[in-house]
């Protein structure tokens, strides 16, 4: 037994050793060792031309640590960022914005990082409301949409002459209105279950929170119908005066005038 326990102890002292020195081992060559600061900048745009976003952004780090105070390094920040969003990555590039925000909020690109995070929750949430998707409204969060519209919102607001103001302004029009829809269409599942209480603080707040929204039309009128199911006649007339005054137009009574039935009984 001693023999053992002695031949297994020189095993470990041996393993150890070896472990210990492994000089033998060839060193993994870093061919960006020597590399200037306009060199891994250079060689990382090239990568990011080609589509090799993985390779710039490993050459835009190293850029910034070995350079921090270079001219490129705050560049390579906000390319890392570019380089994320063109991967899809929408945590990675959410972070690289804000952590470019949080280290130079003075910078002159600095309207740029607001308006890429607004891009990025914009894609992520693209087609929300659109009606692409077989999938339910009613399950869907619209965090993403509300998180992009405060960055456009914060960009538009500090930055009212920046070059993508305008297109930052144009998609939170489309947000308001997505958002809205939500809401509504939400109100609308209510509605239908018999819900009727939730269904109208379900419209009601869509109109509150979003006044000049399409959806509000579809608003008023499940407030109607919802108001009707539950007896509330006076408030039922005093919606129905709103949405008149507001949609004189609307398609949800256009079809119901001359009938016997009123128009919100129709559907």
């Amino acid at each position: 037994m001693r023999s053992v326990a002695a031949l297994a102890l020189i095993f470990a002292l041996l393993l150890s050793n070896l472990l210990g020195g492994c000089s033998f081992l060839p060193d993994v060559v870093d061919e960006t060792a020597s590399w200037s600061a306009q060199k891994l900048y250079s060689e990382a745009k090239e990568a990011m031309s080609e589509g090799a976003y993985d390779k710039a952004i490993k050459f835009f780090e190293k850029l910034e640590s070995r350079y921090p105070y270079g001219r490129y390094a705050q560049q390579a920040q906000l390319e890392v960022a570019y380089a994320h969003f063109r991967q899809s990555d929408v945590p990675a590039t959410i972070a690289s914005c804000e952590r470019f925000i949080r280290l130079h909020p003075n910078h002159p690109n600095v309207d740029y990082a607001y308006y890429l995070k607004g891009l990025a929750n914009f894609n992520e949430d693209l087609g929300l409301l659109g009606y692409i998707s077989n999938q339910d409204l009613t399950e869907r969060d619209p965090k993403a949409a509300r998180e992009s519209f405060d960055s456009f919102k914060e960009l538009v607001t500090k930055f009212p002459d920046s070059k993508y103001a305008a297109d930052a302004a144009t998609r939170m029009k489309y947000l308001i209105n997505a958002l809205a829809a939500h809401q509504v269409h939400v109100a609308n599942y209510y509605l239908k279950r018999g819900a009727h209480i939730a269904a109208i603080n379900r419209a009601q707040g869509a109109i509150k929170t979003y006044p000049d929204a399409p959806a509000n039309e579809e608003a008023l009128f499940i407030m109607i119908k919802a108001y009707d199911a539950l007896g509330m006649n006076d408030l039922r007339d005093d919606t129905e005066r709103v949405m008149r005054k507001n949609f004189p137009k609307s398609e949800y009574y256009v079809r119901g005038l001359n009938r016997e039935l009123p128009w919100w009984k129709l559907w």
